[in-house]
Parts: C-alpha cells; sequence; structure tokens
C-alpha cells in the first residue's frame, strides 16, 4: 500500500487529526497537508482529480508532523513534530492502515 494513501486512511480514522508531511518527490521537496482522507501539496499545484496521488509511491517522507484538527497555519497545535517515517509506521499498523 503507498505511503499517502496509508496516511489518508490513517486521517479518516482519526478526523480530528491533521498531518502534515514532508517529503521529496523526484529529487523535489515538498510539503503535503493530509486531512480526513485528503492530500493537498502546499507548495506544488494539486490535482483536481482525487484519485490522483499528491504523494505518489516513490516519495521519500522525511517528517510528519501531527497535529490537532482543523489546521490553523497561525497557531498550530502540535502533537508530534518532525516523526520520521519509521516513527510512523507503528501508528499507521495500530490504525489498521
Amino acid at each position: 500500500m503507498a505511503p499517502g494513501f496509508r496516511l489518508e486512511q490513517f486521517t479518516l480514522r482519526h478526523p480530528q487529526l491533521v498531518l502534515l508531511v514532508r517529503a521529496a518527490i523526484d529529487g523535489e521537496a515538498d510539503e503535503v497537508l493530509i486531512f480526513r482522507g485528503f492530500s493537498s501539496s502546499l507548495m506544488h499545484p494539486t490535482a483536481a482529480d482525487p484519485d490522483v496521488p499528491v504523494l505518489p509511491e516513490n516519495a521519500e517522507i522525511t517528517a510528519i508532523d501531527i497535529m490537532v484538527g482543523p489546521y490553523n497555519p497561525t497557531a498550530p497545535q502540535y502533537l508530534h513534530r518532525e516523526l520520521p517515517w519509521a516513527e510512523m509506521l507503528p501508528l499507521l499498523e495500530a490504525a489498521g492502515v
């Protein structure tokens, strides 16, 4: 299962959370916000079709922030900051995704 899809599924199971994902896609940095099963790039255009993955299979996830939703960019409420992918995996597995 693709990492981006797993993260989207995680936010469907935890709708009170927002994920801010920092990743490299084909060597180019991106920040992706994931909330209630939807992903949106904060640095690049996001496809109008929700079936087009914002985080492709080859994305290298460098860090994930878990925040309380809804996201307020001027006053984010962090629960976890700078989680590496390896530390996110047990949370995904506990959520069944």
